[in-house]
């Protein structure tokens, strides 16, 4: 489960709870009630045993059984959740926890939020099947509940992500015993499981917001907005005006007192809450209302509200020196965005990310940024000498490669005058571009060693960065101001002739200084290549984006199959990244 602000947590036992092996290493024994009989135990001993539950919505938990195992042996098979044949102001904190769990993007049902009532019920007259039952049900949701608000639902190594949730998972059965049994305030205990993120805290009010929206829009029964096959200019017809002014004053794109449209017009007013719209989904912003804007705007919030789900998933996902990482590439979005000390926006800049087709999809992945290239070589992968490069030689012959700038080394980097097309294609020889402004990487390089071979790197082709869609890459991430971004990556160090890295200094070192210098960072930068499709700013605006990679189809694949879920990656999705992708 996921480090947690130990501010919520107290203890000092609670300190080594946030380690994978840790806990207290103590029995959790507690004072005997009149629950705690021969019979309680042995049904809690059979009950824990067989691994499933027949009365839970999802009845098997051997995922946790070994936690579940240790719960109770750590309290020699005690009850933990009724008194007196009634639940433990704990267990109905938690009980209200479940049922209100659709507010922070988890499904109620997966901790079975409707069948608790019938429970209650049943422990009437303290019989010792119900009072067991009741106990080890409550202790897989509580458990459950727990992990998936701590390190979320399904663990990140499934899709082949780069992103361990490992250093966040709590000794569950020491956490639970030790925390949960007993908190005097079970809502504040859970709010500390959470990722400590304002970024995390805003998607989860955003989502609030969007159910209820979600709830409107169902119940005003409104159709779709007609399509149109041209962009519509301000002082042209369209023929639902008043249906256009009512869903952008829903999400807030334009102020409920906005003056109606006079008949059929598509005035300035509507092209002004367009803009806004258009501004928020990664649309280009004109103010005309398009084919691509009315079929975003025709989406169902329905929709929305898994994409804020998705976000809180992969929040949960990130290790506690991420979180609240200097440096996110939201590769949906196509943007870098860059925090302060306080993780307040310092600055945004467009990306170039993967293709779409071609397996070139940047993967999710977060790792710290160690040093910086000035004027790089590009390694050509040799999947990319096959299928790009060995196509031009066949046709133009060997030259083809000096006359664009490659050279062509052996294993110890000595360029070769000699070679062959075979050994090209073999992989017997390197190939490598050139440093210099047409060099594929551009002038620089921000390197985070990582299982891709993934890094930021600027690029000749600034034309890409005006279009609104931008995946041309082969995996790796094109930064539309690198001279900034060097500017802000080094700034504080110092070069062994400790002169400052100002601007002029890096523009020096990119178009005139030596080839393939690297300059190391004293201190390593986090940096977090994420995927979230609902995005919410500081300003409490909240953007979507396409799924273009199938990132959140792929995860509510796995969602709405329910627990256990996997653990392992999947062989069939994302692959690591050939060396010095492009």
């Amino acid at each position: 489960m996921k480090k947690v602000s130990l501010r919520t947590v107290g203890a000092t036992c609670a300190l080594t709870l946030l380690l994978v092996a840790g806990g207290c290493n103590k029995k959790h024994r507690r004072t005997t009630s009149v629950e705690n009989t021969t019979d309680y135990a042995e049904n809690l001993q059979s009950l824990v045993a067989t691994k499933q539950l027949v009365s839970l919505r999802w009845k098997d938990f051997s995922d946790y059984q070994k936690y579940i195992t240790q719960f109770y042996e750590d309290r020699n098979f005690e009850v933990a959740w009724t008194r007196d044949g009634r639940p433990t102001a704990q267990a109905a904190a938690f009980i209200q926890a479940f049922q209100d769990a659709g507010a922070k993007g988890l499904n109620p049902e997966d901790y079975d939020a409707s069948r608790w009532a019938g429970r209650i019920a049943k422990l009437q007259g303290k019989p010792a099947d119900a009072v067991s039952q009741f106990d080890v049900a409550m202790t897989v949701n509580v458990m459950r509940y727990i992990s998936d608000l701590r390190i979320g639902r399904v663990n990140p190594s499934h899709f082949n992500f780069g992103v361990s949730v490992q250093s966040k998972k709590y000794d569950l059965a020491g956490f639970v015993n030790d925390n949960a049994v007993d908190a005097v305030d079970v809502p504040k205990l859970i709010v500390g499981v959470e990722p400590d993120s304002e970024q995390y805290r805003r998607t989860e009010a955003a989502l609030g917001r969007y159910l209820a929206l979600a709830k409107q829009q169902e119940a005003a029964h409104a159709d779709p907005l007609p399509m149109v096959t041209k962009p519509l200019s301000v002082g042209q017809q369209y023929p639902a005006v008043a249906a256009l002014l009512a869903r952008l004053q829903l999400e807030g794109d334009l102020p409920a007192d906005a003056a109606q449209p006079q008949g059929q017009t598509f005035d300035a007013s509507l092209s002004d809450g367009v803009k806004s719209y258009q501004h928020r989904h990664g649309i280009a912003v004109d103010g005309k209302l398009t084919p691509q804007t009315i079929k975003n705007i025709n989406v169902p919030l329905t929709e929305r509200v898994v994409q804020l789900q998705n976000s809180l998933e992969r929040w949960r996902w990130l290790p506690n020196e991420y979180v609240n990482a200097p440096l996110m590439v939201n590769l949906p979005e196509f943007v870098l965005h860059g925090y302060d000390a306080e993780h307040k926006p310092a600055f945004t800049m467009k990306v170039v990310v993967g293709k779409v087709l071609g397996a070139h999809q940047t993967p999710v992945f977060a790792q710290m940024m160690r040093y910086v290239v000035f004027r790089p070589y590009w390694n050509v992968p040799i999947s990319i000498v096959r299928k790009e490069l060995m196509p031009h030689i066949a046709k133009s012959g060997i030259g083809y490669l000096a006359s664009k700038n490659f050279e062509v080394t052996n294993s110890k980097g000595d360029v070769l005058a000699g070679y062959t097309a075979r050994q090209v294609a073999q992989g017997e020889v390197m190939v490598r571009e050139k440093p210099g402004p047409k060099n594929s990487l551009g002038l620089v390089k921000f390197m985070f060693p990582n299982q891709f071979s993934i890094y930021m790197h600027s690029t000749p082709a600034t034309q890409l960065f005006d279009r609104s869609r931008r995946d041309f890459s082969h995996g790796c991430i094109r930064v539309q101001k690198p001279e900034d971004l060097a500017v802000w990556v080094l700034q504080g160090q110092k070069d062994k002739d400790q002169a400052e890295w100002d601007l002029a200094k890096v523009q020096e070192a990119m178009n005139t200084g030596p080839n393939n210098r690297t300059v190391s960072l004293k201190t390593s930068i986090p940096v977090v290549i994420f995927y979230v499709t609902g995005l919410v700013e500081d300003d409490g605006h909240v953007h979507f984006f396409d799924d273009i990679y199938g990132y959140d189809a792929d995860l509510q694949e796995v969602l709405v199959k329910g627990p256990p879920y996997p653990l392992k990656p999947d062989p069939m999705v994302l692959k690591a990244k050939d060396d010095d992708t492009v």
